[in-house]
């Protein structure tokens, strides 16, 4: 195994010192290579150092302009950051190189979405659900950008995928409340909300949803 796969490894194990030091290696071995440089910044981005992960990125894309996981990384550190312009950048960055990934794609959308570009956001979180046919956040979200833009009936399908996927999603159930309620559909609306609170009893707009469905019905 060479020092990046160890690294990856570590990562998984949550050794993040013992990848750090394995990445380091690899740096130190080849130093042309940006993949170790990419790992490293990963590293750094998980304990939260994210100042010097984005000289690591940037130190990658010197070495290869076209490392489309170096822009990918450095989307996500400006995401988590609420930094969503500069995030959009990066992902549209690295699908332009072909870093056609699932992964991109929801989140250039969700970056657009945050935004408040729901509808620039859509082609990206659908061809997401398309390639992470089993991520239940990528339907999800999907349904989420859906509904904003109207699109109810769409929104109910790709929620309810999205719960078929996590039986336990209370957001996913509370906005199939929230579709359903929309429809006029009170007792499927109530069904969901009652689930949510199932899953999260401390859910408070299910919760809220609850009560104006059954203060609908008692009058």
């Amino acid at each position: 195994m060479d020092k990046n796969q160890a690294g990856i490894q570590f990562m998984k194990e949550g050794k993040w010192e013992e990848a750090a030091q394995a990445f380091m290696e690899a740096i130190e071995a080849q130093p042309a290579d940006p993949v170790a440089y990419i790992n490293f910044g990963n590293v750094l981005t998980a304990v939260g150092d994210t100042d010097r992960a984005l000289n690591f990125y940037n130190k990658a894309i010197t070495l290869d302009k076209d490392a489309t996981t170096a822009y990918y990384s450095k989307g996500g550190v400006y995401y988590d950051a609420q930094n969503f312009e500069e995030a959009k950048n990066m992902f549209e960055l690295a699908m332009k190189k072909g870093l056609e990934t699932g992964d991109n794609y929801f989140m250039l959308g969700m970056s657009l979405a945050q935004m408040g570009n729901s509808r620039l956001a859509l082609p990206y979180l659908q061809r997401s659900t398309e390639l992470l046919e089993d991520d239940a956040e990528a339907h999800f979200q999907y349904g989420l950008c859906l509904a904003r833009e109207g699109f109810i009936d769409e929104a109910i399908t790709s929620l309810e995928m999205a719960v078929q996927l996590d039986a336990l999603h209370a957001d996913a159930l509370y906005n199939l409340g929230v579709a359903y309620g929309f429809k006029e559909d009170g007792e499927k609306a109530l069904e969901m909300f009652n689930r949510a609170l199932k899953v999260q009893p401390d859910h408070l707009l299910a919760g809220h949803g609850k009560k104006l469905i059954e203060g609908q019905n008692l009058q």
